[in-house]
């Protein structure tokens, strides 16, 4: 058996980078947890979870909290962080994460289906005109990122002719939060991404000041300003930033990483248009087999044991969403791509009281995606490799080329 060292150097190295699955399995072999080696990437981890159990119940307990990283008060990406709904602990948690889940609500996801089915349409549109003549299209630039992109700006009420920009901005943050990203270069850039997307966030608040809409931020403002949330307009541009970053996505990486798990399943391709069933399972076990997070960290609230490991108080424990959508003790072959499997839900959005606000808005951009891509081009194909994105933290495609066959 492979000593958890050597597997955790393995994950770190450029082959582990791009397909960590066989580490994770690695680890399964130790158990559902592991004490880490002293590492000085981890100086304040003190075990690793894969285990599907464990992981759900450290997510599910409140009392097992985030810890913010040391001196995270001097920079203007960890002050942004630490000042939304997904890093903060109880009882700001709660009270934020209450404001913006009165916008989440069934009759709004209702009113956004006919509003992803433009975007799709569209984009399929543009698909077959530059695919026309065989010519390659590269498929997380001109689907996989536009859907969520153009679906989530119409909701917060984003310009269109922002969105190239505040893309690159977000990749800046998403560089900055992989394990190895905590260099001074993507630091810098991670500043300058959350002082840029604050500028432009006050701006809109501005504008929607002036001028009110149908949109999330118009709403958001009146209440704002009526004092019926208790919210401050600080928050809720960190808020906006962070829920705008984590809704989009997740939702490209689950178009990007699951268009190869699916084209190798032809069968269930030509099966997909028209079968709403297969389709939500399709994006199910697209989530639990390819998780666009791949771990989360949570500290103990006291000295405790986990399956026999021993955690101090204040120590983190590494828990690897991925490897626990993996665990062969809940999934039976657990490496194998079954869009109609039995067994519990998948944790790719987390679970408890940071569970992803955004899940039901990404689940349905795959359920109405995913049928219509493949109705309209039944001969999709990738024609060039997959380029992963080499982070630990947010592992996805991010350039992926295709031909639509005609």
């Amino acid at each position: 058996m492979v000593d958890v060292d050597e597997i955790l150097s393995g994950l770190y190295s450029e082959a582990g980078r791009q397909d960590p699955y066989p580490w994770y399995a690695a680890l399964h072999e130790h158990g559902p947890i592991s004490v880490i080696p002293n590492r000085p990437e981890h100086s304040t981890v003190s075990a690793v979870a894969v285990g599907y159990d464990l992981v759900d119940q450290v997510l599910r307990d409140p009392q097992w909290y985030k810890q913010p990283p040391p001196g995270w008060e001097e920079q203007e990406i960890l002050r942004t962080f630490q000042s939304s709904m997904m890093f903060v602990n109880p009882p700001d948690h709660g009270r934020m994460r209450g404001v913006f889940s009165r916008t989440f609500t069934p009759r709004r996801l209702g009113a956004l289906e006919p509003v992803i089915v433009r975007v799709v349409d569209t984009l399929l549109d543009r698909m077959a005109d530059t695919g026309a003549d065989g010519s390659e299209i590269d498929f997380v630039a001109d689907f996989a990122y536009p859907v969520p992109a153009l679906v989530m700006a119409e909701f917060i009420g984003l310009p269109e002719s922002e969105l190239a920009w505040y893309r690159q901005r977000v990749d800046w943050i998403d560089e900055f939060l992989d394990v190895a990203g905590k260099t001074p270069q993507r630091l810098a850039l991670a500043n300058q991404a959350a002082e840029e997307l604050r500028a432009l966030y006050r701006d809109l608040i501005g504008h929607r000041r002036r001028q009110p809409g149908e949109d999330l931020i118009s709403g958001l403002v009146e209440a704002l300003d009526s004092g019926e949330v208790d919210l401050t307009e600080e928050e809720l541009i960190s808020n906006l930033i962070v829920l705008f970053n984590a809704s989009f996505v997740t939702t490209v990486y689950m178009f990007s990483n699951g268009l190869p798990v699916l084209l190798g399943h032809p069968d269930t391709v030509a099966a997909l248009p028209g079968d709403e069933t297969l389709a939500q399972g399709c994006v199910d076990e697209v989530l639990r087999l390819q998780s666009p997070v791949h771990f989360l960290a949570r500290a103990a609230p006291r000295d405790t044991v986990l399956d026999g490991v021993p955690v101090a108080r204040d120590e983190n424990v590494l828990l690897i969403i991925a490897g626990a959508n993996r665990d062969p003790r809940r999934f039976p072959g657990p490496d194998r791509f079954d869009p109609r499997r039995d067994g519990p839900p998948s944790l790719a959005f987390g679970v408890g009281p940071h569970f992803c606000l955004g899940a039901a808005v990404s689940r349905l951009e795959g359920r109405i995606g995913l049928p219509r891509l493949f109705a309209r081009f039944p001969r999709l194909a990738v024609s060039q490799p997959a380029d992963y994105s080499g982070s630990l933290f947010l592992r996805g495609i991010d350039k992926l080329f295709v031909t639509t066959g005609g």
